[in-house]
């Protein structure tokens, strides 16, 4: 039954027409207990909020079904205009950005030109960047763009999806460029040709990248809500005295609260990855997909008034 809810879900996550529906619903269905708000103002009490519990953000201004160079353009000026609020506004967070909202499906003459614009103002404002990753069928041109920027610019890191066939050997690829890298399991529907079907299998490929990633010495990101995950990771960093300015935890945004200020309060370093904007519906069908329980709260959010 899960896996047929989670197939539901994935098949509705890419329906143009929902999409734009949900536009004009607004924070219904329980959207806005895992976004930010619908903008980076509304968003900015809530960072500050998460701050000072002690934890870290990275926010990740959603934006998908992009068509047109001009869309691209104005998705590269939005993420200027946060890059700059963040520093207005003291906060501690970093930023994620989605290459496809930035024209990688259009040209990747412009998503070089919007990134460019991007990293030279995350430079100036002293603001980290994160390439996120999306489905197999990008994640070539997403790593050839990684690969590209970080010949330019220190502060940018990127993501690597753990249930895919090929996440170990773009890891070894990435390893001399000194990445900085966020680790997931990956949320998107993935065919049995380059992708692991089976969730045990996810998550063991997840700890072996956890390692050989931490080991290479290289900032870890463990994006995980995963209790086993967890705590393998501590016994790890643990056994091989790795510090704790080498790696976070990251969660997101309204998922698992209490276990992110616990960590915090074990002396752990926490980040929240943290969706703001309109354009929620892809990513909050994901959020469906991958935890059955979310369901719950969607549907209370239909009839509350």
């Amino acid at each position: 039954m899960d896996a047929i809810s989670k197939n539901f879900f994935l098949y509705l996550s890419k329906n143009s027409t929902l999409d734009r529906m949900a536009k004009r619903w607004g924070s219904k269905f329980g959207a806005d207990r895992i976004v930010g708000g619908e903008s980076f103002d509304g968003a900015i009490q809530v960072i500050q909020g998460m701050n000072r519990q002690g934890i870290a953000v990275t926010v990740d201004h959603l934006g998908e079904f992009i068509h047109s160079a001009e869309e691209a353009k104005l998705r590269c000026q939005e993420s200027i205009q946060t890059i700059r609020k963040i520093s207005e506004h003291n906060l501690n967070s970093q930023m994620s950005v989605k290459v496809t909202s930035l024209g990688l499906d259009i040209s990747a003459e412009l998503v070089w030109e919007n990134m460019l614009k991007i990293m030279d103002e995350a430079v100036k404002y002293d603001v980290f960047i994160t390439i996120d990753m999306e489905d197999s069928s990008r994640c070539g041109k997403t790593l050839d763009l990684y690969k590209a920027l970080k010949e330019r610019y220190d502060n940018i890191g990127t993501v690597i999806q753990s249930y895919l066939y090929r996440s170990s050997r773009d890891l070894d690829e990435l390893n001399e460029l000194d990445p900085v890298l966020r680790l997931v399991k990956g949320a998107y529907k993935e065919p049995a040709e380059v992708a692991f079907q089976e969730k045990y299998k996810v998550d063991e490929n997840l700890k072996h990248l956890i390692k050989k990633n931490l080991l290479n010495g290289n900032f870890t990101s463990i994006a995980s809500h995963d209790d086993a995950i967890i705590e393998y990771t501590k016994d790890l960093v643990k056994e091989h005295h790795i510090p704790t300015d080498q790696f976070e935890f990251q969660m997101l945004y309204g998922m698992r609260s209490d276990t992110q200020v616990q960590l915090v309060k074990e002396g752990y370093p926490v980040r929240v990855y943290m969706p703001y904007g309109t354009d929620w519906y892809g990513y909050f069908m994901r959020r469906l997909a991958e935890r059955p329980a979310n369901v719950s709260f969607a549907l209370r959010g239909m009839f509350k008034k």
